[in-house]
């Protein structure tokens, strides 16, 4: 059972929100729960091993799926999700895995509860087990499994050995029916197994809060399936399993997760894999204007989150159509930014020169990525930088008087570490140290805030904005909205320093489509 004490070794961030009992007023809301889990690994992933010892190590963390499914109904939780790989674990080779898998059918070709009919398919405890769960708590249950399929060499997609292997979410209803099954198209570093033949779209409904899309983890950056399921179906709900490995400054997990909320006007469900020695933590709720989130770098236990939020009607204006706005406020901090144009010939010029200081540019290494820095040197002013089409431009003023060196970045091109995918993104970010070599290091504390004005002539819509403060906390930014031809952030009022304030643009249009789904990675002979 997780530990639900309020430890100051992590960190429990409920903006808004106390909880409720079971007995609450549900009208128009819905209760919801994600689990962090600590997932019992195998030492050894690249060993052969059998079904049986499989399925040992399997129960083990299902032991705790049970646990944590019983306590969050006991709460009101009417559907409840898991992390990516949190029954076997990761980093077994093609062969390795292989007696960790389930066998399952399609959803839609048989209408099956493995908890009342275990016997119709082999290689099933996994399944039969997460139904009971299902059954027995009458909670909606998202899970992430290792699966596989037999396929026959007519399939011109079917590997050598005869079987397709995903990594796979599944969805149990209430009553433990099988209702979705997910197979995640874009792989990171899984060499186990198979990416689908073709793309999965998946949507299953509940009588609680309607129709809820699904994905998984690396997923959650590219156009497809992510994207297109989300527009496809006009989508208010998502629930994502995932393992994420948190990258400061840009792509911590509940950084970006809470951003992609807010960027389409839905509520997230996401459950991250927690260890620490890893790099992995960070989960939550995600409503577009609340967020329920854990993140722990010290502690070693999983975390249960429970939230009451709001279904956001399908009928609300699409998130194309709207500026995404928190607050609407008086765009006060800037005035002559407005009408300056940068182009990328006037980067020797610096823009035209937002200040009277003439700021040195710089170039260094942040996410893997070279982008173009101008250091905020000054209590307050307007600095402006630009990368190949992109210019961004920063109004801001200082509140506390500190030595820490922020700096201005803009990137503007194709990332190409650990996937390939294009970006284009204006961030505000603090340095490691007070030389410039330190920015783009990943930073956990700062105290310096500021309030700011961030604003970029995106040549994408899909901007995500991410605020992240000191110690590893959220805010919200007051405005966020398209004003003549730039998008813009404001922030005022921060209550701890500030790490990142940024937007983080994603062209997919000029994604690399022949290595868009999986990073280049040898994989270990079996």
């Amino acid at each position: 059972m997780a530990d639900s004490t309020f430890a100051g070794s992590f960190i429990l961030v409920l903006f808004c929100y106390q909880v409720l009992s079971v007995n609450i007023h549900r009208g128009g809301h819905y209760i919801a729960a994600v689990y962090e889990h600590h997932v019992i690994l195998n030492p050894n992933p690249t060993a052969i091993t059998d079904r049986r010892s499989a399925l040992q190590l399997m129960n083990r963390n299902l032991d705790i799926y049970e646990q944590q499914v019983i306590a969050a109904v006991k709460q009101g939780a009417q559907i409840i999700v898991f992390p990516e790989d949190g029954i076997q674990g990761f980093n077994f080779t093609r062969t390795s895995i292989y007696p960790y898998l389930d066998f399952i059918p399609y959803p839609k070709s048989v209408t099956w509860n493995p908890c009342k009919e275990e016997y119709l398919f082999n290689d099933t405890e996994v399944l039969h087990r997460l139904s009971c769960m299902a059954l027995k708590n009458k909670v909606f249950l998202v899970v992430n499994i290792g699966t596989k399929q037999p396929c026959k060499h007519s399939d011109h997609h079917c590997p050598p050995d005869g079987r397709y292997q995903f990594n796979t979410n599944i969805v149990f209803s209430d009553n433990g029916t099988l209702i979705a099954r997910y197979r995640k198209q874009n792989l990171y570093f899984e060499c186990a197994f198979d990416t689908p033949p073709e793309v999965d779209y998946i949507v299953f409904d509940t009588p609680f809060a309607g129709k809820f899309g699904i994905f998984t983890c690396f997923d959650i950056l590219f156009y497809e399936p992510t994207v297109n399921l989300i527009k496809q179906y006009n989508l208010k709900q998502v629930a994502y399993p995932t393992a994420w490995m948190n990258q400061l400054p840009l792509l911590s997990a509940v950084e970006f997760q809470q951003a992609f909320a807010v960027t389409f006007n839905i509520n997230l469900l996401a459950a991250n894999i927690h260890h620490p020695d890893l790099g992995m933590t960070g989960s939550g709720i995600y409503t577009p204007s609340k967020s329920f989130i854990y993140y722990s770098m010290e502690n070693i236990k999983g975390k249960l989150i429970v939230a009451e939020i709001p279904i956001i009607s399908e009928h609300e204006a699409h998130w194309e159509n709207t500026a995404l706005s928190n607050n609407k406020i008086q765009m006060s901090l800037s005035s002559h930014m407005d009408n300056q144009i940068c182009h990328k010939e006037d980067q020797e010029a610096h823009c035209g020169k937002a200040t009277e200081e003439v700021l040195p540019i710089f170039y260094g290494e942040m996410m893997y990525d070279n982008f173009t820095f101008m250091p905020i040197m000054n209590p307050e002013g307007d600095v402006q930088v630009c990368s190949n089409t992109l210019c961004c431009y920063l109004n801001y003023q200082r509140l506390l008087s500190s030595n820490e060196l922020y700096v201005l970045g803009v990137f503007d091109g194709i990332h190409t570490v650990h996937g390939t995918y294009y970006v284009q993104a204006c961030v505000l970010v603090k340095c490691g140290g007070l030389n410039y070599t330190s920015c783009g290091q990943e930073v956990t504390k700062a105290t310096e805030e500021i309030d700011f004005q961030l604003q970029g002539n995106f040549s994408t819509s899909f901007i995500f904005p991410l605020l992240l403060r000191s110690g590893i906390t959220l805010a919200f930014a007051d405005y966020l909205g398209w004003k003549n031809n730039n998008y813009v952030m404001q922030k005022k009022g921060l209550s701890s320093g500030l790490l990142t304030g940024g937007l983080y643009g994603r062209w997919y249009e000029k994604d690399d489509n022949k290595h868009l789904v999986q990073p280049k990675v040898t994989c270990q002979n079996d």
